[in-house]
């Protein structure tokens, strides 16, 4: 079969598995795949086009050979063998943090600054996925009025922190609704562990679940600000707070935006409406309007609540959210993988 290597590292995880389907759905020429992940998945089988496919562990000789290599194990399996797989001739697609900020790799979203992609040196960074989310609303409305600045509050769902939170918010809500006094009265942080093994769990609450930074800054909010500069060429002033929400999968958006002129609505709908990748889902009196369940399974960003923010000269107000591991994660890399072929800059020929 004519196509490529490819290679999906951590294919067992949330992330990997929706590699897989994604190249599966959209057809992505594969002429042979290598699925790996860690140890301790090695010798576990997956499935891609109804065929089983086992899992290796991780190492440099598994990749030996192949010219794609979507990277989706986290930062633990980019660091150590992703500059060894691209010295080798494998380009790299990462959707770790590993590489986003480093001045040599490419940090793309195909819908945005596919450009980019031409001077890319074995590896392209996959942006975080709230950044996507943010930049497939705020990048079509840019290119019309130039944003002076961007508030965003974040609503992001456990798998965003993968697999094990997945389960661990099911199996948490589970124990919390056995005892429901814990829901309703005010337990003390103790009460809440003995029965969730946690003192804040995220099942029934809302958690800045990521690592603290100087200033009170999240790792998460300091991302999205630092990789919205590198992908937008712009030096554009956003303050975020991010929220991890007792939701499995999909990730909300609340963006206050100041254009540097007055934007009307209509106009903005329009430019959203037109922009790839984007779907505009607006009209609240009908229940139609973006949120996580509406977007999972999705390709599109979807984009609704568009109104006037009436504290600022030219701001507006809208809701964006994503399947965040599709667009977020997977589908972005899979759509870097097809742009790479159509502008002929991955290395080697096609089997």
């Amino acid at each position: 079969m004519a196509g490529y290597r490819v290679a999906v590292v951590g294919a067992t995880g949330a992330v990997g598995q929706t590699v897989l389907r994604v190249l599966e759905e959209r057809a992505f020429p594969v002429a042979s795949l290598r699925v790996t992940a860690t140890a301790r998945s090695a010798g576990r089988t997956v499935a891609f086009r109804g065929q089983p496919h086992t899992i290796a562990e991780t190492t440099l000789e598994a990749l030996r050979g192949v010219q794609i290599a979507f990277f989706g194990g986290g930062d633990g399996a980019s660091e150590r063998f992703g500059r060894a797989a691209a010295a080798s001739g494998t380009v790299v697609i990462d959707k770790s943090s590993t590489f986003r900020m480093e001045p040599d790799v490419p940090l793309v979203i195909p819908e945005i600054n596919r450009r980019a992609l031409r001077g890319h040196r074995g590896i392209i960074a996959n942006p975080n996925c709230s950044t996507i989310t943010i930049l497939m609303a705020l990048a079509p409305l840019h290119a019309v009025v130039p944003i002076r600045r961007a508030v965003v509050c974040t609503y992001q769902s456990v798998s965003g922190a993968g697999r094990d939170q997945m389960e661990a918010l099911l199996d948490q809500s589970r124990r919390l609704l056995e005892r429901p006094d814990l829901l309703r009265d005010r337990p003390t942080p103790e009460d809440v562990e003995r029965v969730t093994g946690t003192p804040q769990p995220i099942a029934f609450n809302l958690l800045p679940q990521w690592k603290w930074l100087p200033g009170g800054v999240t790792e998460e909010e300091d991302k999205i600000i630092h990789e919205t500069g590198k992908i937008m060429e712009a030096d554009i002033p956003i303050s975020v707070t991010t929220v991890r929400v007792p939701v499995l999968i999909g990730h909300l958006m609340a963006l206050h935006v100041e254009f540097a002129r007055p934007f009307p609505v209509e106009r903005a709908r329009a430019a959203l409406a037109a922009a790839p990748g984007v779907e505009v889902a607006d009209d609240p009196e009908r229940g139609v309007y973006p949120t996580p369940l509406y977007a999972t399974g999705r390709d599109a960003c979807v984009v609704g609540r568009i109104r006037p923010d009436p504290t600022v000269s030219g701001g507006l107000c809208l809701l964006a959210a994503t399947d965040n591991l599709r667009k977020g994660a997977a589908l972005n890399a899979v759509q870097i993988a097809e742009a790479l072929v159509e502008e002929r800059l991955l290395a080697g020929a096609r089997l």
